[in-house]
């Protein structure tokens, strides 16, 4: 009897999982190709090849399909030179291939003005911003979210305003951060710092609670002290599940890295993305956001790696 595709609570095999994990890239990929490649779909322009008698028109310029009818129908009417073109998307909307191209071309590339940075120097400031955002932010959450999930009166003492300030957007305290640390990267790590460390001290307080209490009783009961429970029994305890947590914390660091590095001096891969919105390569602006993607899922890949190897008794790390 074949292996059901939908059955609760029950693994897939090896191969069904590989099988959906390329289609859940391939359908995405599918779709923008269908519209970018299919005139029928969408398509609301026109990329004109030649005005004709249309005195505002010019080759390589993309119009409205209304307008383009129209003024096609003008010169039709007055026995005049008729514009050509082709159905288009609009210019933020590039073809698959000609972002595809753009991941080659925006490393090669030379910026356009002097000082301005490569696409590799801009991706080097914001992996140092990234890390030391999260090293410093894991620093001090890890250590007291453990804290907080063993002992209550810590928890108590902590976890009421944490609660509070989780919920204030870590955007709003930019400009005291620029007043505060200069305009270099130290505001720009600041803010990964409050927008990771406070969720960070919540998820492993709790992750530390899950904690089976029959193993902290035991360990009283041999006469444990509180240096002993945590080393030898809550901390190797957590240590799996709490792995998986920062692989996920991970990810929100980087979810605030483009708001993080919009504040101070212009650097990083947000300064990249906007300068090149500002030249309509949007072939660079979708490269550009996707290789951030693509560093975030390989780093993701590599720490799951490593996972199956640092605790070889859970391979669902």
């Amino acid at each position: 009897m074949a292996e059901p595709w939908f059955a609760a609570r029950r693994a897939l095999s090896p191969r069904k999982r590989l099988i959906l994990s390329i289609l859940s890239f391939v359908l995405p990929l599918a779709l923008w190709s269908a519209v970018s490649y299919s005139p029928l779909l969408w398509h609301p322009e026109v990329l004109v090849s030649d005005p004709g008698s249309v005195s505002y028109f010019s080759a390589g310029m993309r119009v409205d399909k209304k307008v383009f009818a129209e003024e096609s129908a003008k010169a039709q009417a007055a026995g005049l030179p008729v514009p050509q073109g082709e159905p288009t998307n609009p210019v933020y909307l590039p073809a698959p291939h000609e972002v595809a191209k753009a991941f080659y071309s925006a490393f090669t590339t030379e910026p356009r003005r002097s000082g301005e940075k490569w696409l590799h120097e801009s991706l080097w400031d914001s992996i140092q911003v990234i890390f030391w955002g999260f090293m410093i932010s894991s620093l001090v959450g890890v250590p007291l979210g453990i804290l907080c999930g063993t002992y209550d009166a810590i928890a108590r003492i902590n976890e009421p305003f944490i609660e509070f300030f989780r919920y204030l957007p870590a955007p709003a305290f930019g400009a005291l951060a620029v007043a505060i640390l200069g305009i270099h990267d130290a505001p720009k790590i600041a803010i990964i710092f409050i927008g990771t460390f406070f969720q960070q001290v919540l998820v492993v307080s709790n992750t530390t609670r899950k904690l089976d209490p029959a193993l902290l009783e035991a360990a009283l009961t041999l006469g444990a002290k509180r240096l002993a429970l945590l080393f030898r029994v809550v901390i190797p305890g957590i240590v799996t599940d709490l792995y998986k947590d920062m692989r996920i914390l991970l990810g929100w660091a980087w979810t605030y890295l483009i708001v993080a590095e919009l504040i101070g001096t212009s650097s990083g891969i947000t300064w990249f993305i906007t300068q090149q919105a500002r030249y309509k390569n949007f072939d660079n602006v979708y490269a550009a956001i996707m290789i951030i993607g693509i560093i975030g899922l390989a780093t993701d890949l590599l720490l799951a790696w490593l996972g199956k190897r640092i605790f070889p008794w859970q391979r669902s790390v």
